[in-house]
């Protein structure tokens, strides 16, 4: 029996040492577990679908304070 993949799908993490917040340009980390890059200074999380980022404000989901 296989585990099951996360949510968001694998992330390189080569493309994760490279990308940063659209709106800070700060790092970014990823919840494995939710399928989201997680933008602290900001306090955004832009999901990952089938392992491609979703760099998009538009699309980022509102951290809870």
């Amino acid at each position: 029996m296989t585990e099951p993949q996360p949510k968001g799908g694998a992330l390189d993490p080569k493309l994760l040492e490279i990308l940063v917040c659209p709106v800070t340009k700060k790092p970014l980390r990823y919840d494995r577990d939710r399928g989201e890059l997680i933008s602290d200074a900001a306090g955004l999380a832009f999901p990952v679908r089938d392992g491609i980022p979703i760099m998009l404000p538009d699309e980022a989901r509102k951290l809870d304070a």
